[in-house]
């Protein structure tokens, strides 16, 4: 026992040292740049679909609740929260890491953890309730393009709290998506349904992009509780993030349903619904499930890549839904939205060709490294 207890130290202070050494600061540094395998691509991809799906199907879900005679933002702000039983088996059948002693201790408590899962739970039903205002009061076209404003919120945060650095293609980016959602405060006839005023049309407007400026900082919070509290972790945590943070906003937009009073006339609400009872419990059904498959996307891709890269997928997706508004409920695609859907697309395409670019220069960096770590300087130092 004594002599386990002599070693012990010795083994910590050699573990430090490794840590600290060059060659492992050159090899931790590789990793990060490290090409990825064909599993990386497969899960990107999914991910993204999860999102364009998501999203699509959930912003028309809410707009046909609407139409169709639903008349509560709360209930509309539950449907998009109250999906996440469908990620507990996910959740149940992830596989668990295989820690090291050092990563063990590094692992955040269950008071930090509670705190962060609260704090994002909140967050997620404040903008949600923002986007489900935003979506009654403003046609659906208009509601997804001044969406992609999102991206630009994204970028701002990410700039003060991971450092990102803006190239030209960047600001190009983030300048069309701005022009691109502040062109749609101009329309002459901004409301697609008569019994919508100018005024609803200005709290939809504020609302919604209030809730993607909430949206673009939550991703950026995301991100940086992945990589400084939960680094080194699996898909496991993903969901485990997305059932407490759901949970908490389930139970917040539950007791707000009930503090505000709509809960009363859910009764009538259900009979007047124009296709039936059971459409409008489908409804809301499949607007659970769509939002979830979103969250589920959108956590993934951050957790993979950066919440940038998880919001540019994201706006990606949003030009699809003006295109779908005017199939499915006969919005009007005047010239002030077309122009504002171009340059949202220029904006987007402005963003990929700078994660091109990203991409090129860590390739070309890793290259370089692997050559550097290969010096016979680097290995005498350790």
């Amino acid at each position: 026992m004594g002599k386990t207890q002599e070693v012990q130290p010795h083994i910590i202070v050699q573990e430090v040292k490794e840590e600290n050494s060059p060659q492992y600061q050159t090899s931790k540094k590789l990793a990060s740049h490290e090409p990825r395998n064909y599993k990386w691509w497969i899960s990107i991809i999914m991910y993204a679909f999860f999102v364009i799906f998501g999203q699509s199907a959930s912003t028309l879900l809410g707009r046909l609740y609407y139409d169709k005679g639903g008349k509560s933002v709360w209930v509309a702000t539950l449907a998009q929260l109250a999906g996440f039983p469908i990620v507990i088996p996910c959740y149940c059948l992830a596989p668990p890491k295989s820690c090291t002693k050092n990563e063990q201790i590094r692992q955040p408590s269950a008071v930090i953890l509670a705190l962060v899962y609260f704090s994002f739970g909140i967050c997620l039903v404040a903008y949600s309730l923002m986007y489900s205002i935003g979506l009654l009061h403003l046609p659906v076209s208009t509601f997804s393009l001044i969406c992609a404003s999102q991206l630009a919120f994204n970028a701002l945060f990410s700039f003060f709290l991971h450092s990102q650095k803006f190239t030209p293609f960047i600001i190009n980016s983030l300048v069309l998506l701005t022009i691109s959602s502040s062109l749609l405060i101009f329309q002459t006839n901004p409301a697609s349904h008569v019994e919508v005023s100018k005024g609803k049309y200005a709290i939809g407007f504020i609302c919604t992009i209030g809730a993607s400026a909430g949206y673009g900082l939550m991703l950026t919070l995301t991100q940086l509780t992945f990589r400084k509290l939960l680094k080194g972790e699996t898909h496991a945590k993903v969901f485990e993030m997305v059932i407490y943070q759901s949970l908490v906003a389930t139970s917040a937009a539950i007791l707000g349903l009930f503090i505000s009073g709509e809960w009363k006339g859910l009764s009538i609400e259900v009979e007047e619904f124009e296709l039936g009872k059971f459409s409008y419990a489908m409804t809301l059904i499949e607007t659970a499930i769509a939002s979830q498959l979103f969250v589920i996307g959108a956590m993934g891709l951050i957790f993979k890549v950066s919440s940038l890269f998880s919001n540019a997928i994201s706006v990606l997706g949003l030009p699809v839904i003006p295109i779908l508004a005017v199939i499915f409920f006969h919005d009007k695609m005047d010239a002030v939205k077309a122009i504002a859907m171009v340059l949202a697309i220029w904006g987007f395409v402005s963003y990929v060709y700078q994660c091109y670019l990203d991409n090129q220069s860590s390739k070309n960096e890793y290259r370089n490294g692997s050559e550097v770590s290969k010096s016979p300087l680097l290995e005498e130092v350790s």
